[in-house]
C-alpha cells in the first residue's frame, strides 16, 4: 500500500524534497511513524515530481515543491485494522521573508476493512510559518509582525512623502505643467489627453518599480545583514549620503550621461504608446540630479528590512511622484492654483541636503558600534545633529546662504514654522548631551551606554549600587564577565554576554534565563530597551528574577581561534561574536531577526513562546510573569 503525503505550502514559501544529496545542507523532507504491529516500512519517502532550482540559502542545487506537493511512502499491511500515526518532519524556506523554518506535521489515520493491497490512503500537512509544529514554540507569526504589518507600511508611507519631496524640487517642478500641456495640445481629445497622461503616469510607476526589482535581485537575503552591519558597506553609504547632501548643497550636480538622455528622448519623439513610457523614462532621467539622492536614499535604508522593501519604497515613492501629472491633466484648471517657479525650489533641495546629511551619520554610527572603534559615541552623534538643526533653522530664516539661493528678503509663514520645528528639535536634543534617553529617537542614536556622561545613568547606577551592596559577592556573581568590556546592558542591568556564562550563573542561582537577540544596528532592539525595558515593572523584574545574557548578532569581534567552529546550518567557520551568536538564534530557536526574547529553564527548556518586537509594556510584563509562574512549577 502507498500512503500519499499531499503537502500545501503558502505563498512565497517552499518545502525542501525528501530526495535531496545526502551531503546536502538543507533538512530534506522525513516521515517518522510510531511503533506499530499493523504494517511495516518499506523503503523511504518517495517526492512526486519535484522541482529543481539554486537555493541562495545554501548555495547550491535543491529539490523543492512550492504550492502544492506530494510524497508517497510505501508500507506493508500486517493486520487488517491498524493505526497509522507519525509526523512529517520538514523544513521550509521563504525568499521573500528571509528565513528558514523547520518544522512538524502530525497525523493520525484509522485504517480498516481494506478491499486490496493497493489502496493509497491521502493525509494532508499544511507548511506554513506558523504551522502547528514543534517548532512553532518559536512564534514566527510573532517574529514577522512588526515588518510584515508595520514596517513596510510604515516605509511606503515615507517613500510616498519623498516622492512628494521630489516634486518640489528645481528639476521636477517646473516639468509638470510643461508636461500637462504637452498632452493636452498634442491630444485630438480631452479622452485622448487623459489616456496619454495616464499611460505616462503607469510609466514612471513601472520604471521605479523595475529600479526596485533590480536592488532586490542584486542585494538579496545572503547580503542583507552585511549590508545592514558590514563596515565597508556603511562606511560606502555613510560617503553616498554626504555627497548627496553636497550635492543638493550645490556644490556640483550629480548628473547621467547626455548620451544617455539625448537616446531616451528621441525615442519620446515617436508618438504612441512606447513614445510616451520612453517620454516618462526621459523625465526620470532628466530629473536625476534631484531625485538621484532621493531614490538612493530610499533604497539604502530598503537595507535594513526585508528584500520586498526596495521595491515597496520605490512604489511608494514613484505613485506620489506619478500622481500630478495624472491629475493635471484629468483636471487641468487645477494647474493655475500651482505656485509660481523660484528661489524656493533650491530652498526645498537644500532643506533635503540638511535631512541626507544627518540621516548619513547612522550608517557611519551601526559600523562603528559593530566593530567598536569609539568614533561616534552617543554625544558626539548628538551635537553633530544638534548642529545641524540649528544650521538648518537660520538657514530657513534666511540666516545662512548657499550657493544657487535667492536672497530673503521676508520670512515667509512656511519658512518660519519649519524654523520653529527645526529649532524646537535642537531644544530636544539638547538633554540629549547629559544623557536623557530622548526615547522618540531611540532607534537612531547609539545606546546610552556609549554615552560618557549620562547623568542618568550614573545616578541610577548609584542608587542600584547602594541597594545591592555586598549582594554580588553573596550571590557569587561574577568578578569578570566576558566581553563587558566592548558590550553593556541599558539602565543598570547586570547580566552577561556569553550564553554559557550566563547559563552557569542562572543554575548556581536557581533562576530563569533570559535571552536577549539583539544587534548594533538593530532599530527596534533600541525602541524596546528605551520604550519597554525602562519602564519599572518590567526592570525591576529583569533585575530581580532573572538572569539576563545579551546575544549580539552582528557585533563583529573576532574570537581566538580555539573558539572558532563550523556551523551545522550552513557548513561555514564561524569566527566573530556576532556569526556565532547569530548561528545560535538560527539552529536553536529557527529565527533570524531581532530583537527576539527567549526565556529558559536551568535545563534549557523554553518556558513560554519567545516573544520578538511589541512595545505594549503590558504585555512583556505578562511574558516575563508567565516565563516566572512556569519556572516556579518545574
Amino acid at each position: 500500500m502507498d500512503l500519499v503525503f499531499n503537502v500545501t505550502v503558502d505563498a512565497n514559501w517552499y518545502i525542501y524534497s525528501s530526495d535531496l544529496a545526502p551531503d546536502a545542507s538543507p533538512i530534506p523532507a522525513t516521515v517518522v511513524f510510531e511503533e506499530t504491529d499493523g504494517f511495516e516500512v518499506i523503503g523511504g519517502l518517495i517526492p512526486t515530481n519535484p522541482k529543481k532550482k539554486f537555493d541562495n540559502f545554501f548555495n547550491e542545487e535543491v529539490t523543492y515543491f512550492s504550492g502544492k506537493g506530494e510524497f508517497k511512502q510505501r508500507i506493508k499491511i500486517l493486520k487488517p485494522d491498524f493505526q497509522i500515526k507519525g509526523e512529517l518532519d520538514f523544513q521550509t524556506c521563504s525568499d521573500v521573508e528571509g528565513l528558514c523554518i523547520n518544522g512538524s506535521e502530525d497525523f493520525d489515520v484509522a485504517l480498516s476493512a481494506l478491499e486490496d493491497g493497493a489502496k493509497k490512503i491521502t493525509t494532508t500537512a499544511g507548511v506554513a510559518t506558523g504551522t502547528n509544529s514543534k517548532s512553532s514554540q518559536s512564534s514566527f507569526e510573532d517574529l514577522l509582525k512588526p515588518e510584515d504589518d508595520g514596517s513596510l507600511w510604515g516605509f511606503f508611507i515615507t517613500a510616498f512623502l519623498f516622492g512628494l519631496a521630489a516634486l518640489l524640487t528645481p528639476c521636477v517642478f517646473p516639468m509638470i505643467p510643461m508636461t500637462v500641456a504637452f498632452f493636452t495640445n498634442s491630444s485630438q481629445s480631452r479622452a485622448q489627453a487623459i489616456t496619454k497622461a495616464s499611460i505616462y503616469g503607469i510609466s514612471i510607476i513601472v520604471i521605479y518599480i523595475l529600479i526596485g526589482l533590480l536592488f532586490t535581485s542584486l542585494f538579496g537575503v545572503g547580503i542583507a545583514n552585511e549590508l545592514a552591519t558590514g563596515a565597508i558597506p556603511n562606511i560606502i553609504f555613510f560617503a553616498v549620503f554626504v555627497i548627496f547632501a553636497l550635492s543638493f548643497f550645490g556644490l556640483f550636480e550629480i548628473v547621467l550621461p547626455s548620451g544617455l538622455v539625448n537616446k531616451m528622448d528621441k525615442k519620446a519623439n515617436k508618438g504612441g504608446m512606447f513614445g510616451t513610457f520612453f517620454m516618462a523614462f526621459t523625465l526620470v532621467l532628466v530629473s536625476f540630479s534631484c531625485t538621484g539622492p532621493i531614490v538612493g536614499t530610499i533604497l539604502i535604508e530598503s537595507f535594513q528590512g526585508q528584500v520586498t522593501k526596495p521595491v515597496v519604497g520605490m512604489m511608494g515613492f514613484s505613485i506620489a511622484f506619478a500622481i500630478p501629472f495624472t491629475l493635471f491633466a484629468i483636471f487641468p484648471g487645477m494647474l493655475k492654483s500651482l505656485p509660481k517657479s523660484g528661489g524656493w525650489l533650491n530652498s526645498v533641495k537644500v532643506v533635503l541636503g540638511f535631512i541626507e546629511l544627518a540621516l548619513g551619520f547612522k550608517f557611519l554610527s551601526v559600523a562603528d558600534q559593530a566593530y567598536h572603534w569609539g568614533l561616534l559615541d552617543r554625544e558626539i552623534y548628538i551635537a553633530i545633529w544638534l548642529v545641524i538643526a540649528v544650521l538648518l533653522g537660520f538657514y530657513l530664516l534666511g540666516k545662512l546662504r548657499l550657493p544657487h539661493d535667492d536672497e530673503v528678503q521676508k520670512t515667509s509663514v512656511p519658512r518660519l514654522v519649519l524654523a520653529i520645528i527645526s529649532f524646537v528639535f535642537a531644544v530636544y536634543l539638547l538633554p540629549g548631551m547629559f544623557g536623557a534617553p530622548l526615547k522618540g529617537l531611540s532607534g537612531y542614536l547609539p545606546p546610552l551606554t556609549t554615552h560618557d556622561f549620562a547623568l542618568r545613568e550614573m545616578i541610577r547606577e548609584e542608587i542600584g549600587a547602594a541597594q545591592i551592596s555586598g549582594s554580588a559577592t553573596e550571590t557569587g556573581f561574577p568578578s569578570k564577565i566576558k566581553y563587558s568590556d566592548i558590550l553593556h546592558l541599558p539602565h543598570g542591568i547586570k547580566g552577561f554576554f556569553d550564553y554559557e556564562q550566563a547559563l552557569a550563573y542562572a543554575k548556581k542561582v536557581k533562576k530563569p534565563l533570559f535571552i536577549d537577540f539583539t544587534g548594533h544596528g538593530c532599530v527596534n532592539c533600541r525602541k524596546m530597551e528605551e520604550y519597554v525595558w525602562s519602564d519599572p515593572e518590567v526592570l525591576k523584574r529583569l533585575k530581580e528574577n532573572y538572569v539576563v545574557v545579551a546575544l549580539y548578532v552582528d557585533d563583529k569581534t573576532e574570537l581566538p581561534e580555539s573558539e572558532w567552529y563550523t556551523s551545522e546550518f550552513d557548513n561555514k567557520v564561524k569566527k566573530t561574536i556576532g556569526k556565532q551568536n547569530f548561528d545560535f538564534q538560527i539552529t536553536r530557536f529557527n529565527g533570524n531577526a531581532q530583537p527576539y526574547y527567549v526565556l529558559l529553564d536551568n535545563n534549557e527548556a523554553p518556558l513560554v513562546r519567545p516573544k520578538a518586537y511589541d512595545v505594549e509594556v503590558s504585555n512583556f510584563v505578562e511574558f516575563l510573569d508567565k516565563g516566572l509562574a512556569e519556572f516556579t512549577k518545574r
